[in-house]
């Protein structure tokens, strides 16, 4: 693994920042713009979810458009609907512009969440591609961390924010959305420098710049011709591509049924339920992002040692109980001191090493080259319709039914992922992309000869 791969891995990566950022901002912001604005449980749910119906709209499109334009000009598109979002959130004038430039925001989310760790994974040596995946989830979790730090200073020093700007006032949530533009703006020149795909080169002919950039960046690249052939979707879950396509879409699936982003935007709101105050709330949204950036590292030093599975099941039954204490927790009452910050604290830990990194290593890995795009967009869009109903519902939940019945309702609903993980996720550690695809169409021969056998 050389530097330039190490460089180009930060890089796309940045899109991971953003990604965490602009998911978590909206924490800081939502009981600000809910007093402004006079918005009910409602449009509460619709201000944070709007981004996630962008997310839905940009993921629906980014398997089409990473294939024709290329994964490093998608990234590019994704930077700058990054950066006008950032500009129209702070600025916007009404409810609706709002909204508006959230949506535009949830696109560029979208297209990096499915382009960004493929990119990431076609340019990584195998021995180091876990981890180099992974740490596009540490930048979501540091983009997280970011945004609490900065949410947290803005609301500390609103006045003195106020007076060095000289922009927002008293509305100091546009400040919280502006903080995005310095991120956004490093990652659009950053992505200028940074090569094409060399498999995506490949798919499209480009056989001998393929071969130089490979070569360059010290990778496993089986130099085989590519079958740059129109993908059907129906073509993605038949035959050798089921499989692989069901394992990504559960684990996209039950990423976001856990819970984790209910969490990240209500993390105040959870903790003003057990009593905390608004600066407060604010601080413990901080330590949680502090865990679970911490909690990543743990995935990326052992995910290519231990293997994608021994993670997954650890993680994800730490989860499970996590979330079913912090439910007992507030049915029982027990919420003064620091009882329920514990459980969410354990919750964040279990995920930042296992769910949140492991699915879009293994959804990255386990697809076909001149399938990949397309199937991780499905993939990922399934990730983003589950956002969208978590964070719509959830606050409904917590009104309605209370903190209690809603972190249990969560912990049922992982309890099968236990039993999945462990029966049909497969390990993929050490193998090259390439490898991988044969191992698929080696278990598609061996079913249909046992078809054959028992017929």
């Amino acid at each position: 693994m050389n530097a330039k791969v190490i460089f180009i891995t930060f890089v796309a990566a940045l899109a991971g920042l953003l990604f965490g950022f602009d998911t978590a901002v909206i924490s800081g912001t939502i009981p600000l713009v809910k007093e402004q604005y006079e918005l009910t449980a409602a449009l509460t749910g619709w201000f944070v979810s709007s981004a996630l119906v962008g997310s839905i709209l940009g993921v629906s499109c980014s398997g089409y458009l990473g294939d024709k334009l290329g994964r490093k000009y998608l990234l590019m598109v994704a930077a700058g609907l990054f950066l006008v979002s950032a500009i129209g959130c702070a600025f916007s004038m009404s409810l609706f512009g709002l909204i508006l430039y959230r949506i535009l925001g949830g696109i560029a989310i979208g297209l990096a969440s499915m382009v960004a760790p493929l990119y990431i994974s076609e340019i990584s040596p195998k021995a180091y591609r876990g981890r180099l995946v992974t740490i596009y989830q540490l930048a979501i979790t540091l983009g997280i961390l970011g945004a609490y730090f900065s949410n947290n200073y803005i609301q500390v020093y609103a006045k003195e924010f106020a007076l060095i700007t000289g922009f927002f006032g008293d509305e100091i949530w546009r400040g919280m959305f502006a903080v995005e533009v310095i991120p956004a703006g490093l990652f659009l020149l950053g992505l200028i420098v940074v090569p094409k795909s060399p498999r995506w080169l490949a798919l499209h002919g480009e056989r001998l710049k393929a071969q130089q950039i490979s070569k360059e960046l010290a990778i496993d690249f089986d130099d085989k011709e590519e079958d740059n052939k129109e993908v059907h979707l129906k073509t993605l879950f038949t035959g050798a591509l089921k499989k692989p396509m069901g394992i990504s879409i559960f684990l996209m699936l039950f990423s976001q049924l856990c819970g984790i982003n209910a969490i990240i935007y209500y993390g105040p709101s959870i903790l003003a339920a057990a009593g905390f105050s608004m600066s407060e709330s604010l601080g413990g949204q901080v330590t949680i992002g502090i865990v679970n950036t911490l909690f990543t590292f743990l995935a990326i030093a052992y995910i290519d040692k231990w293997g994608r599975k021994p993670l997954l099941l650890l993680g994800a039954s730490g989860v499970t109980i996590a979330l079913l204490i912090t439910g007992s927790l507030f049915a029982l009452n027990v919420v003064s001191g620091y009882w329920v910050v514990g459980g969410i604290l354990l919750f964040i830990s279990c995920y930042a090493f296992s769910l949140g990194p492991v699915q879009f290593v293994v959804a990255s890995e386990v697809f076909p080259t001149n399938y990949r795009a397309k199937a991780m967009s499905i993939s990922t869009l399934v990730l983003w319709a589950a956002n969208a109903v978590v964070g719509q519902v959830f606050p409904m939940l917590l009104e309605g039914l209370g903190a209690a019945a809603t972190f249990i309702i969560f912990g049922i609903i992982c309890i099968p992922s236990i039993y999945f993980i462990k029966k049909y996720i497969p390990e993929t550690k050490g193998k090259s992309l390439e490898e991988i695809e044969k191992l698929w169409s080696s278990a598609s021969e061996k079913e249909t000869t046992e078809i054959l056998e028992k017929a």
